[in-house]
C-alpha cells in the first residue's frame, strides 16, 4: 500500500532568497541606526531656541544639497536599469548602468567634499565656533597673536624643529639610544625674538629691505596689542573688530599674513549644529562609500559578469535605495527647514 499523500507540499520560510532576507534584516538595523540620529537631531533642534538657520551664517549651500539629492535619485534609477539588464541577461547593459551609478557616487562625494571644505575654510567645526560676541573677539585675538608670533619666528630665521629633517648624525645618535642636546633646535621665547628684531631694526648696517620688513612686523604687533587691550576691557564690539581686521587685511605689507584670522561671527548653538551636521552627513557619506565599494566589486568582474551575480546586484541595489532614502530625509531637515 502506498503511503504517498496527495496534500500539497510546503517549503518552510519566506519565498525569497536567503541573501535578500539577510539584506532586509540588515536594513532594518540601519533604519534604527539613522532613526536614532535623526530623532536626536529633531529633539536637539526643537529644544534650542535660536538654532542657526541662516545659510550665510552656517555656510550651508542649499544648491549643493539639492544637486546631491538629484544625483542620488538619478543613481537609484540607474540601479533599477542595471537590475533590468541582469534579469534579461544583458550583462553589458548592467555594467554600463552600474558604472554610471559609481560615477554619480563620485559626484556626490565631490560635492560633499566641496561643502566640507567651506566648513573648514570658515572654521565651522565642533568646538571652534564662538557662541557669544566676547567669545568671537577672544578667538580673533588668539588667532592674531598666533600670526604675530609666527611672523617673529619667521623673521628671526629659526626653523621649526618639528618640521626639520633629522641629519644622519642625529639618526645614529637616536639609534644608539643616546640623547645629544646639541642636535635639538630650541625656539627662544617670542619676547626674546622681538628684542633681537628690534635691535636689527635700529642697527645701521641692516639693509633697507630688511628694515621695511621688520617695521611692518612691529606695526602689526602694535596693532595687535592695541586691539587686545580693547578686547580685555570689553570696550570693542564685534562689528568694530571686524572693521579693524578688514583694514589690516587691506594692508599690502602684511595683509596676506592674516588669512588664518577668521571673520568674527558668533553663532548661538553653533558647536552643537556643527557636531550634528558632521555626524549625520559624515555617516551618510560613509554609507555612500561602502555602496561604491560594493558596486566596484561587480564592475571589476568585467565580461565575467554572469547570471549568478543577479542576487548580489539586487541586494546592493536595495542598500543603495536605502542610502538615497536617508538623504531625502536629511536634505530638508538640515538644509531647508
Amino acid at each position: 500500500m502506498s503511503h504517498e499523500s496527495n496534500s500539497p507540499q510546503y517549503r518552510m520560510g519566506l519565498p525569497i532568497p536567503h541573501s535578500k532576507l539577510g539584506m532586509w534584516l540588515f536594513l532594518a538595523t540601519e533604519i534604527m541606526f539613522f532613526s536614532a540620529f535623526i530623532g536626536a537631531y529633531i529633539v536637539l533642534r526643537a529644544g534650542s531656541p535660536g538654532w542657526p538657520t541662516d545659510a550665510d551664517v552656517t555656510h550651508l549651500r542649499i544648491w549643493a544639497g539639492g544637486l546631491n539629492t538629484f544625483v542620488l535619485i538619478l543613481s537609484s534609477y540607474f540601479v533599477v536599469m542595471s537590475l533590468e539588464g541582469m534579469k534579461v541577461k544583458d550583462f553589458a547593459k548592467a555594467r554600463k548602468y552600474l558604472l554610471l551609478v559609481f560615477l554619480l557616487g563620485c559626484v556626490f562625494l565631490g560635492i560633499k567634499s566641496y561643502e566640507y571644505a567651506g566648513k573648514f575654510k570658515y572654521d565651522i567645526l565642533p568646538g571652534h565656533i564662538p557662541e557669544t560676541p566676547q567669545m568671537a573677539i577672544d578667538k580673533s585675538m588668539r588667532e592674531l597673536k598666533q600670526v604675530v608670533d609666527n611672523q617673529a619666528i619667521a623673521l628671526s630665521g629659526i626653523k621649526d624643529p618639528a618640521k626639520s629633517e633629522p641629519t644622519e648624525d642625529a639618526e645614529s645618535v637616536e639609534e644608539a639610544g643616546v640623547s645629544d642636546e646639541k642636535t635639538e633646535a630650541i625656539v627662544p621665547p617670542v619676547e626674546e625674538l622681538r628684542k633681537q628684531l628690534q635691535t636689527d631694526l635700529t642697527a645701521e648696517d641692516t639693509p633697507e629691505a630688511r628694515k621695511k620688513e621688520l617695521q611692518a612686523y612691529f606695526d602689526l604687533e602694535a596693532k595687535y596689542r592695541a586691539l587686545n587691550a580693547q578686547a580685555l576691557e570689553e570696550s570693542i564690539t564685534v562689528p568694530q573688530m571686524n572693521q579693524e581686521l578688514d583694514a589690516l587685511r587691506k594692508n599690502p605689507e602684511y595683509g596676506a599674513l592674516l588669512a588664518p584670522v577668521h571673520h568674527l561671527q558668533p553663532i548661538i548653538y553653533g558647536n552643537l549644529f556643527a557636531s550634528v551636521y558632521f555626524l549625520l552627513t559624515g555617516f551618510h557619506a560613509l554609507h555612500v562609500i561602502i555602496g561604491m565599494i560594493l558596486f566596484a566589486i561587480v564592475l571589476i568582474q568585467g565580461k565575467r559578469l554572469c547570471e549568478k551575480w543577479h542576487d548580489y546586484v539586487e541586494n546592493i541595489g536595495l542598500y543603495w535605495h536605502f542610502v538615497d532614502l536617508v538623504w531625502i530625509f536629511l536634505f530638508p531637515l538640515i538644509y531647508i527647514v
